[in-house]
């Protein structure tokens, strides 16, 4: 996690070194930078969720194609979960600029987003293991557990991502990425 802040802050050019000597402006330079590896880790995160979206996919189709489907309707449900999440953190702005701008985001409060943002990557890593599990299951009993996981783990990672929006906004915060609410 730190690495990716750490390649950010490295990358910096000299303008931006020297203005990190200028009181007050050193604040603006690391919020930027940690807005610019939350964008980076963001786009990381929602990579590696669709790369298991794509095996769900491929799960489903070869199902299908072995005569299984009555498992597929339930395997679809977490692959709608995975896209929703996916297109939730490919979508909600980066840096927090115009969705976020009346409310103010200090420095720590993006430190936060940022290890918030960064545990993510450990869900994606957990969701690998459960698809794995779901192929490894096909043609036991111990597939439909192996789907509900998937599911689980699915709707685990949408809530986390709400929750991200609610450290920012409140618990009446809308859902990140979400449309706006008609009038």
């Amino acid at each position: 996690m730190s690495d990716l802040f750490q390649k950010i802050t490295d990358s910096r050019n000299l303008i931006e070194k020297i203005g990190a000597f200028i009181p007050g402006f050193k604040g603006y330079v690391d919020r930027n930078a940690r807005r610019d590896a939350d964008k980076l880790l963001r786009e990381t995160v929602a990579t590696r969720f669709e790369q298991q979206w794509s095996r769900v996919s491929e799960l489903q189709r070869q199902m299908i194609q072995e005569g299984g489907i009555e498992s597929v309707d339930a395997l679809e449900a977490a692959a709608v979960k995975l896209r929703t999440f996916i297109d939730r953190v490919r979508t909600a702005p980066y840096g927090y600029a115009g969705f976020f701008d009346a409310v103010k985001v200090n420095e720590p409060e993006l430190i936060q987003l940022y290890q918030f943002d960064a545990s993510l990557l450990d869900r994606a890593v957990q969701l690998a293991a459960a698809v794995d599990n779901v192929a490894a299951s096909a043609g036991t009993d111990g597939l439909p557990a192996a789907i509900r996981n998937v599911a689980t783990l699915a709707q685990d990672a949408l809530d986390a991502f709400q929750s991200r929006s609610e450290l920012i906004l409140g618990p009446n915060a809308p859902a990140a990425g979400a449309a706006p609410a008609s009038q």
